[in-house]
């Protein structure tokens, strides 16, 4: 009998101190400390809550939660938002090589993404082509919100992006949507956590709503986008983007009903939502095939081992399971099928290929 394959498709990674260049912390764009206590930025700092922040606890983590495979993400701070164009594109390279060199050196172990820059349109196609076709990745990391480059706040669905997702259709990506920087143009003060509890949440909201209102997974067949954090806004919103859309025809010419989205094959969601109301609302929404395993790991708000949560990786689908919410196979499906799907597509080349480096046969 065929192994079941338990792939996470929502990691992150750190790199070692030492590997992060010099002109990174001159320029306080980002760092980690010798003693690998802290991520900082300039005039920020955020502990590094877990050892497996890093790669071979990483790999030892992964080990001791029977995961074979991770879908790294870039990191949040890597985005360049405000940065100047020249440094912008050191420090995005930087992580795209770096996010390379860990696929190249364990491929079993990682499939890893790459993140551009979508202000500078021409200069984003150049590096999803250089990451295609010289690195060999396939996964392109987008954020839910963008600087541009007067200085505005724009969602990522914009249409100025469309020779972005033109391109990530061509070459088959999958495209993953996740929220930072809120604090940079939401006017509040940053307390309480609010920007990671909520606001992160909005802003994946926001991005679902232009995705869908543009029509986008149909009129780019070939890339599939998953949320993270389960679009979890996105999913109690519906029915209020529905009834406004239906309400106010004025406000949305020429846009795509959002009842058409729903359930699409292009369009994903991960676990990492925290509770079972959450998750089963998902999956009534959009149809289980369309979710897959995300842990967010090794965050705290990812799915760790924790007493104080009594919490540990894949608890959310043990208790959907246990609350028959959903089933043994479709639990099966959102650790390997789903996931597969949402990386390869219909590609039945492309997906044996990725199943045989993970499994090594």
């Amino acid at each position: 009998m065929k192994k079941k394959l338990r792939i996470n498709g929502h990691s992150h990674l750190l790199p070692y101190p030492e590997e992060i260049p010099q002109f990174m912390k001159d320029k306080g764009i980002f760092w980690v400390d010798k003693d690998r206590k802290f991520m900082l930025q300039k005039n920020w700092s955020r502990p590094v809550t877990d050892s497996s922040f890093f790669l071979k606890e990483k790999l030892e983590w992964m080990e001791r939660y029977k995961i074979d495979h991770a879908v790294v993400l870039n990191l949040s701070q890597l985005y360049g938002n405000g940065l100047r164009v020249e440094e912008m594109k050191q420090a995005l390279r930087f992580q795209n090589d770096f996010n390379a060199k860990v696929q190249h050196d364990n491929p079993s172990k990682f499939t890893c993404g790459f993140v551009v820059h979508p202000g500078f349109v021409r200069g984003a196609l150049w590096e999803i082509e250089r990451c295609v076709e010289e690195l060999g990745l396939q996964l392109l990391c987008l954020p839910t919100h963008y600087m541009d480059t007067i200085g505005t706040w724009r969602c990522i669905f914009d249409e100025e992006n469309e020779p972005i997702f033109e391109l990530a259709s061509k070459y088959n990506l999958a495209v993953e949507i996740h929220p930072y920087d809120g604090e940079k143009f939401i006017l509040l003060e940053n307390t309480s956590w609010r920007f990671h509890l909520i606001w992160m949440l909005a802003q994946c909201a926001d991005a679902y709503h232009f995705l869908t209102l543009n029509g986008y997974a149909d009129k780019f067949p070939n890339m599939r986008t998953c949320f993270a954090h389960g679009g979890q806004l996105a999913q109690i919103n519906l029915g209020r983007r529905i009834q406004g859309f239906d309400g106010r025809p004025d406000l949305f010419e020429g846009k795509t009903h959002p009842r058409k989205s729903v359930g699409h094959k292009n369009i994903f969601f991960d676990t990492l939502v925290h509770d079972t109301g959450s998750l089963k609302l998902v999956i009534e929404n959009q149809g289980s095939k369309q979710v897959l395993v995300g842990l967010d790991d090794p965050y705290p708000l990812g799915e760790m081992e924790s007493a104080p949560q009594s919490s540990y990786p894949g608890k959310i689908l043990d208790l959907a399971r246990e609350r028959n919410i959903v089933t043994e196979a479709e639990c099966d499906a959102m650790w390997e099928d789903n996931v597969l799907q949402w990386l390869c597509g219909d590609d039945k080349e492309a997906r044996q290929k990725l199943v045989k480096r993970i499994t090594g046969t």
